[in-house]
């Protein structure tokens, strides 16, 4: 039997209102509905049941329960006709985080015209810049879009595309991170992009060890689609509304003109590489997954660590033995939570070769490659003997601080080794 669909729109807005409990749905619904309704009772029973303490669910798929709903359907079917929303309730709906959010301190937003607020702007504005409908891929004006583009090849024979914001965009994102990301827990074993943490703390623990395995993600800032933002933010208590316009300031799709294949990652709204809350994003929606890689690795007797896209296995012989099976593990738990394994750079590093991470060796303690020391060490020298105009290759617009950064990260990996480039950085005339 056809019955409206007004009907079932009716519920959902009652049911997705306030806190999840029996009581407070019967309540707004018989508030929208004019009586509480007998059948009320256990279609609100289970609607809790199905979706409380999991991330809030879209108004469509309330829809579809109550739609599915055996007492929902009969009474559209009996009653559909009479009745009427007796009253639309103006209140917003409340922030409803999962339980495991229920501790964070985030910013109460709960409405569009409350995130506009909250970002300084208006609401033409958050609508623009969220770009929901997505207007900003079908214009080939770049003093239209959103951001400036950059391809890269890779030696696979793909691309990486760098997204830089422009300056107001970014501006925005940059308060999401600062008042929404960055009061986030961090699994322990992410060491990317966290406050506190770096490439040292990465290899670190994998030192010594006789087996190593390294994984690497493919195309991991274009794996995580808007849908997938979108839902974390409901998961952290946001009402649909805000976080479809959260997901859509920091997400992104490539215009044709930058990308013109339609079935690209690139070419569908995703976290665009360059952006400020990119980074933490990802790793929020990484989460579960290092949950259950960091298990499977403890059941092993093995360390496990991630930066960004690399993924790091260690532990002893026992490890050894079977790392060739816990490595098809890794990857299915992986597959499972919607990351894909780029096979090429799987490696199994044991001891009696140099063992690399990040463009470190680790076979005794974290150290930079020789080839990587002596090749800067030559560049300073040159900078000395012919002046660092002469070295600046690349044409680095702040050839100073570039290199001044190198050396540091030098000293941040081995002292002794870093205060021997120091000295020869010091003795550089610069202009």
């Amino acid at each position: 039997m056809e019955i409206s669909i007004a009907f079932f729109s009716t519920l959902a807005r009652s049911f997705l209102g306030g806190e999840q409990t029996v009581e407070a749905v019967i309540a707004r619904a018989a508030q929208t509905l004019g009586r509480e309704w007998r059948w009320l009772t256990p279609v609100a029973r289970r609607y809790v049941q199905a979706f409380s303490g999991q991330t809030r669910p879209r108004r469509r798929d309330v829809i579809e329960f109550l739609r599915r709903d055996r007492t929902a359907l009969r009474a559209g079917a009996k009653f559909g006709r009479r009745l009427a929303v007796a009253r639309w309730l103006a209140e917003p709906q409340l922030m409803q985080p999962v339980e495991a959010a229920a501790g964070w301190d985030l910013p109460c937003i709960e409405t569009a015209g409350a995130l506009a607020e909250w970002l300084w702007i208006d609401a033409n504005q958050l609508d623009w810049f969220a770009d929901l409908a997505g207007l900003t891929r079908k214009n080939n004006s770049p003093k239209l879009q959103h951001y400036r583009y950059k391809v890269l090849t890779k030696q696979s024979g793909g691309v990486r595309v760098i997204e830089a914001p422009k300056l107001r965009l970014k501006k925005l994102q940059r308060q999401i991170l600062e008042w929404i990301l960055e009061r986030i827990p961090t699994h322990e074993a992410a060491h990317g992009f966290v406050k506190g943490r770096s490439i040292k703390t990465f290899v670190t623990p994998h030192t010594g060890k006789h087996a190593i395995l390294r994984m690497d993600l493919r195309d991991f800032f274009p794996s995580f689609s808007r849908a997938r933002i979108q839902a974390f933010f409901r998961t952290a208590g946001y009402p649909e509304s805000v976080a479809d316009l959260l997901g859509g300031i920091c997400t992104n799709a490539v215009p044709r003109s930058v990308i013109p294949d339609r079935q690209s990652l690139y070419a569908r709204p995703h976290l665009p590489q360059g952006a400020p809350a990119s980074p933490s994003l990802a790793n929020a929606c990484v989460y579960r997954a290092d949950c259950r890689l960091a298990g499977l690795a403890r059941s092993a007797g093995a360390a496990y660590t991630r930066y960004a896209d690399d993924l790091a296995f260690s532990g002893g012989e026992d490890f050894a033995r079977s790392i060739e099976r816990f490595a098809t593990h890794t990857a299915a738990i992986l597959h499972e939570e919607g990351f894909s394994v780029n096979h090429r750079k799987t490696r199994v590093m044991r001891q009696g070769v140099r063992q690399h991470l990040a463009g470190l060796t680790v076979n005794e303690k974290p150290n930079v490659r020789r080839s990587d020391f002596d090749a800067l060490r030559a560049l300073l020298t040159n900078c000395v003997r012919f002046g660092p105009a002469s070295q600046n290759r690349d044409s680095h617009t702040l050839f100073r601080p570039h290199l001044e950064g190198r050396v540091a990260f030098v000293e941040s990996i081995h002292a002794a080794k870093g205060a021997r480039l120091r000295a020869i950085f010091d003795r550089i005339a610069w202009e």
